[in-house]
């Protein structure tokens, strides 16, 4: 009989350092974005070999900001895979333009490049490219058929990963990420756009901070910080505060550190169920680094013991947490009833959907943990 366990899906690792870290700005008074946003954005565009990253409140703000730069209005449309959180499209809906949604790769959980070809019309004005997981999507299929269409990377789970060596964030036209508790570093909640591009860089700069054409830190430090910016667009309060920040700095320094942790634990359980039949595992070729934020099977419920649903129930009560992959969007009752979809029309987001299932992968794991994982599974 194995001794029951308690594990949930995820767990950030935060603590000493951390603490140590929001001394400085409770200490100083700087609250809000500055010097510590700054270093947090320095380090990032660094680690990610990006010339501009800009933090802001979330990886739904960071996306929405990214539509915003480009102009993304009424009347245009913009793709988005039908696997992904709900933000992906929500941001969309948010700029008043049209969300059209491409069926994805169950293999990967990602966009499907050769049904995105057929997706494409004259009024797509931008595509999302979802990382879904912390797997890259195949960027090089995705650009032969996308053109000058612009990319926007959704990276919310893709910190630290790349493809064919270039980090995520520097993949499209536009890089997003979420620093939320159930990634790989977090600021509690907290996000990150990133560019290559000079004027895209500056728009959202101006764009996360109510429009102002400087920073309040840029204001407060110049030599007239009593006169006010002046104000050429509409934007928004999207900024990131300097407690935020300053967890950022000491997170990403152990970014690697977390990645390469769980790379050797998912390698672990690919391995030992690597025997089951009704458990389709993560396969990731050698052009992609994984980000590995969770470790997300496919249940064939044609060839398991039980139904998806009733393998998750039955992981709960020996105190495993896991969690469907996702949703698919377009079975969500607001876009099925907005754009009258069938749950049908994207068979492989409904596959995913129905049948995708996270087990516990995180850094706060201990091997026990991991091999308790692997017991309860291969006792079904």
């Amino acid at each position: 009989m194995i001794e029951k366990r308690n594990i949930p899906i995820s767990l950030p690792v935060t603590g000493l350092e951390e603490w140590e870290a929001i001394k400085e700005p409770l200490m100083s008074g700087w609250l809000t974005s500055g010097p510590k946003v700054r270093q947090f954005e320095q380090d990032f565009a660094k680690r990610h070999k990006v010339n501009h990253a800009i933090a802001v409140t979330s990886a739904t703000t960071a996306l929405h900001l990214a539509l915003a730069a480009l102009d993304i209005k009424e009347g245009d449309e913009v793709i988005v895979p039908a696997f992904t959180w709900v933000s992906t499209a929500n941001v969309v809906l948010y700029q008043g333009a049209k969300v059209i949604f491409c069926d994805i790769d169950p293999a990967t959980f990602n966009i499907d490049p050769v049904k995105l070809k057929n997706k494409i019309s004259p009024k797509t004005k931008a595509i999302m490219i979802v990382h879904l997981f912390g797997l890259c999507a195949d960027m090089d299929a995705i650009k032969e058929v996308s053109g000058d269409i612009p990319l926007i990377e959704d990276g919310a789970c893709a910190a630290g990963a790349a493809y064919k060596g270039i980090p995520a964030g520097g993949l499209g036209d536009i890089g997003c990420f979420s620093f939320h508790p159930r990634k790989s570093i977090t600021t509690g909640e907290g996000g990150m756009v990133t560019t290559n591009n000079d004027a895209l860089g500056e728009k959202m700069g101006m764009l996360r901070n109510h429009g102002a054409s400087i920073s309040e830190e840029q204001r407060h430090h110049g030599p007239k910080p009593f006169i006010l910016p002046d104000f050429n667009m509409m934007g928004y309060n999207y900024r990131m505060t300097d407690l935020q920040g300053a967890v950022g700095v000491v997170q990403l320094s152990k970014i690697d550190l977390f990645i390469n942790e769980r790379q050797k634990w998912a390698d672990f359980y690919k391995k030992e169920l690597a025997g089951i039949e009704w458990i389709k595992l993560p396969e990731i070729s050698s052009d992609f680094k994984h980000g590995w934020q969770s470790f997300v099977t496919l249940i064939d419920e044609e060839k398991a013991p039980f139904s998806r649903n009733t393998i998750m129930e039955k992981l709960q009560e020996q105190g495993i947490s896991t969690r469907p992959g996702t949703h698919a969007v377009h079975m969500l009752n607001f876009y099925a009833e907005k754009y009258d979809i069938q749950p049908d029309e994207f068979p492989g987001a409904k596959l995913a959907n129905d049948a995708s299932m996270a087990i516990p992968l995180h850094n706060r794991m201990t091997e026990e943990d991991y091999k308790y994982v692997v017991q309860t599974i291969l006792s079904l």
